[in-house]
């Protein structure tokens, strides 16, 4: 029988899933060990290797070939990882060490086009608009990263950037990027940027869930989120103009306001270069889940 294999590869945990089809419903072997990145780049694909033995013994089968998502991209130019927040894998042959390791083929990507993969085949976008070509997933969180899927597989890039559109640059106001730009959408749109924000305007400090949550009652929580509703409506329209999607995917903590998908919503319809705005911008299904699942899908590609 065929099997798809998945590994989540996180900063502090490697998650992976075997399925009977690609169908959160048939889940076989679910399993999370620590990363345990401190103790080196080897330690993290014998880490890796051992996720997989444990599918192994546990289901009876044998992967034809591994999916996995990573925190950072693969280099085609050079088959080295870069800008991976997990530092041990930059400058690193991951996927050949991996394919050389477990001795199976193994198919990659980041995190973000595994998140936009798995929304689009198995996810809200399965479920709402079947028949889509171009979908596009955005991970707003602790960063900021998107994904890009044409016809259910992953664009990739020529130089394994496509999608990066936490780094593409929105406004000065965001300050300086530890990437060595300035305003990129990353400083203004991720949650640790909010909050950041936040404090710079009020003179103190609060978590993201009660700045929501204070939007009404206090002027500096709502100057935070009408600040977040129209850079997300820029950001959102740029991605529109440019990429023109059927459906954009918005994930990460920060994509639980609910104000998003609706101010947001008016505020994309502001900037986009259309009449009218006909992409559907959608909250995901699969929640967490998505990053694994996607790494599977991407052995079906």
């Amino acid at each position: 029988m065929k099997t798809y294999w998945g590994i989540d590869l996180g900063g502090t945990k490697i998650e992976a899933v075997v399925m009977e089809k690609l169908n959160p419903s048939t889940v076989i072997f679910r399993e999370r060990i620590p990363t345990e990145g401190d103790k080196g780049y080897a330690h993290i694909v014998q880490q890796i290797a051992k996720i997989v033995d444990m599918g192994i013994q546990e289901t009876g089968h044998r992967p034809e070939i591994l999916g996995i998502g990573t925190p950072g991209a693969h280099d085609p130019q050079t088959g080295c990882m870069k800008n991976c927040n997990t530092t041990a894998l930059n400058g690193q042959p991951l996927w050949k060490d991996l394919e050389a390791r477990i001795g199976l083929p193994v198919r990659m990507a980041n995190d973000a086009n595994c998140f936009a993969l798995a929304e689009a085949t198995m996810g809200v976008v399965a479920d709402v608009l079947p028949q889509a070509e171009v979908v596009f997933g955005i991970i707003m969180g602790t960063g900021v990263g998107g994904g890009i899927v044409v016809n259910g597989k992953v664009l990739n890039g020529r130089q394994g950037i496509a999608g990066e559109w936490g780094h593409s640059y929105l406004h000065d106001s965001g300050g300086p990027c530890y990437c060595g730009q300035t305003g990129c959408v990353e400083q203004i749109l991720a949650g640790p940027s909010l909050q950041r924000y936040y404090h710079s305007i009020s003179g103190k400090e609060a978590q993201l869930k009660d700045i929501v949550a204070n939007r009404a009652s206090d002027p500096h929580a709502g100057e935070t989120i009408d600040r977040l509703i129209h850079y997300f409506g820029r950001g959102v329209a740029n991605i529109i103009d440019i990429l023109d999607p059927d459906a954009i995917v918005v994930g990460g903590g920060v994509s639980n306001i609910d104000a998003l998908y609706t101010e947001g919503i008016e505020a994309v319809k502001k900037f986009v270069f259309n009449l009218r705005l006909d992409t559907h911008i959608l909250q995901p299904k699969l929640g967490d889940s998505a990053g694994v699942f996607g790494a599977a899908a991407l052995t079906s590609t």
